[in-house]
């Protein structure tokens, strides 16, 4: 019998984000597995024809450039890993459309970088291009645009682990799906004596953090912490996660039947809205504000604005209206906001009740340093442990 939340979780999920890993699309030759893309084609079809909405965002470029080239090891040089990337990216689009062609659904490429995400108004044109695609019974096929950008081989979305929750915020997707080459958490190292998978998540914090366990190299870049972080993201954001191994060719299926497959992290509350789901994660932070432990109990846990009597220290450099992450004093971001006094102003009222604002200032323009509504909470977990 099915469990009542896995249950849940596959019959409220009406748009889905699927990540696919390096590991799972690519043979040990590097080149890409034709058949592997073949059972997502047809697991894809699947789930359009019981009246599901699907994203994919697909790692792979890299290692099909690196296949179709020949080579053995990925270039370390910038202008090579980007050549070879943008070979690579043509041989994974034209395999993901005869998967999906044979079956009359069609691939749209879309490429991004982490600005397309950070301006607003270029979000949210992203985000109705990507609804009109769904609209026409496109599957958009979603990748970094490594073969442009300077630094997003290296540092920006970090790895598409990362750009699929991100982009599951965007769409406000009910479940993301992280297939890589392992079967899930586990409760320690997969090759340990006795290792058990952990089927279900319901708060990520520091213990569950601990438990990711990377193997790096070769044409991948993410790893189990990576997974993991993007399921913070998105179970923050008020969606499920499940990491489930790729190399299942049954595994989204499977998943729609509720078995018990994978772990999955459930979401925590209901959908955010929008605009602060943008604010939370895509928006770029000019600063940071360290705060104390009553203001960030009152931010978390009571859902009040931050007044600047919760104010300890002040960092970056900001302007009134700019986005600042909240910290707290062990250092870790759990918030993101506007701000409405510039650093300058804010440094002369940090520490200081509200009614003394005026008498140090010469006037009050707001009572709160970031008031409720434009602030979204990205980590409810006080610590690690």
């Amino acid at each position: 019998m099915a469990d009542p939340s896995r249950r849940t979780l596959a019959d409220t999920s009406r748009l889905v984000v699927v990540k696919v890993g390096t590991r799972v699309l690519t043979g040990s030759d590097g080149l890409l597995d034709t058949a592997r893309i073949e059972a997502l084609g047809r697991q894809f079809d699947a789930l359009l024809s019981r009246g599901k909405r699907v994203v994919l965002v697909s790692s792979g470029a890299v290692g099909a450039g690196m296949g179709r080239m020949g080579l053995t090891a990925r270039p370390q040089e910038l202008a090579h890993l980007q050549a070879v990337a943008a070979i690579g990216q043509s041989s994974l689009i034209e395999a993901y459309e005869r998967a999906f062609r044979g079956r009359n659904r069609h691939a749209a490429q879309v490429l991004l970088v982490a600005d397309d995400l950070q301006d607003r108004a270029r979000y949210l044109n992203i985000r109705n291009t990507l609804r009109a695609l769904l609209d026409y019974g496109a599957i958009p096929v979603i990748n970094e645009n490594d073969t442009v950008s300077v630094e997003e081989l290296r540092t920006s979305f970090g790895d598409n682990d990362r750009l699929a929750a991100l982009v599951t915020t965007l769409l406000g997707a009910d479940l993301l799906v992280l297939l890589s080459d392992v079967d899930g958490v586990f409760d320690r190292h997969p090759a340990e004596a006795g290792a058990a998978r952990v089927p279900m998540i319901e708060r990520i914090d520091g213990r569950i953090e601990g438990l990711a366990c990377d193997r790096l190299g070769g044409v991948s870049k993410g790893g189990m912490a990576s997974k993991i972080a993007a399921a913070r993201i998105a179970t923050e954001a008020g969606s499920h996660c499940v990491i489930a191994c790729g190399r299942d060719d049954h595994v989204l299926e499977r998943l729609m039947a509720a078995d018990d497959v994978g772990t999955a992290f459930l979401a925590r509350g209901v959908t955010m809205p929008a605009w602060k789901r943008w604010l939370g994660w895509s928006a770029d932070a000019k600063g940071r504000v360290i705060v104390d432990d009553g203001a960030r109990s009152a931010v978390v846990e009571h859902g009040r604005s931050l007044l600047a009597a919760g104010v300890r220290k002040l960092e970056g450099e900001f302007a009134t209206g700019d986005v600042v992450a909240l910290a707290g004093d062990d250092g870790r971001e759990f918030a993101r906001g506007l701000v409405n006094y510039s650093l300058a102003d804010l440094r002369r009222i940090a520490g200081l009740k509200t009614e003394r604002i005026a008498a140090e200032l010469g006037y009050c323009p707001y009572d709160e340093v970031i008031h409720r509504d434009n602030l979204a909470i990205t980590r409810r977990d006080h610590a690690a442990g």
